[in-house]
């Protein structure tokens, strides 16, 4: 078997999976990341409705800036995320974990991870915040806003029941993403 180390993250590659056919790990991980890019989306909107600053920046150097809070290393980072976290899920969906639903439990855990890698990469002036209302002394519209829906879409699809249900539920992330990169940034030019 070869593997593809540009394709490859920690042992989490996107290829590995497609070859082994699991198709709720890859369907959870295009949740995740089309809920991303539904994240970056509505950032750019706010820069442009406010003509001050998105909620969030990628500032410095890049491969290539994608977006305004999106350039391709986190864009490629979010790409195999999705899949990692999934991978972290407890097989029995319905477990419990102090009393909560383990999805629920895990969603919460793994957006407030990802919270304070923010924070850090903010101290480190590798991320900009430019409101108060979206900072580090103020996290939870962070957590709650910034990533936790992508985690309970992401574990959603991944533990419905029909591989049709999982890909019409990827496809309408997907399609209202094309249309809004349509609409906002072809059409009128505000991301």
């Amino acid at each position: 078997m070869v593997r593809h180390p540009a394709i490859c993250v920690r042992g989490v590659c996107i290829a590995v999976e497609i070859e082994r056919k699991n198709w709720n790990l890859v369907l959870a991980g295009l949740a995740f990341w089309g809920m991303d890019w539904f994240n970056e989306i509505w950032n750019g909107l706010v820069f442009h409705i406010t003509n001050y600053a998105p909620v969030w920046g990628a500032p410095g150097k890049t491969a290539y800036l994608i977006l305004i809070g999106l350039n391709i290393e986190i864009c490629f980072m979010f790409a195999v995320a999705g899949i990692t976290f999934a991978k972290l899920l407890p097989a029995d969906k319905n477990m419990q974990i102090l009393g909560m639903p383990n999805r629920l439990f895990y969603a919460v855990g793994f957006a407030m991870f990802c919270v304070i890698v923010e924070i850090l990469l903010n101290a480190a002036d590798a991320l900009t915040w430019d409101y108060t209302w979206w900072s580090a002394k103020f996290p939870l519209l962070i957590v709650l806003f910034g990533y936790l829906h992508f985690f309970l879409v992401s574990f959603c699809v991944f533990d419905m029941e029909s591989m049709r249900r999982k890909i019409n539920a990827v496809a309408i992330i997907y399609t209202v993403d094309l249309v809004a990169i349509i609409l906002f940034g072809f059409i009128l030019k505000w991301i």
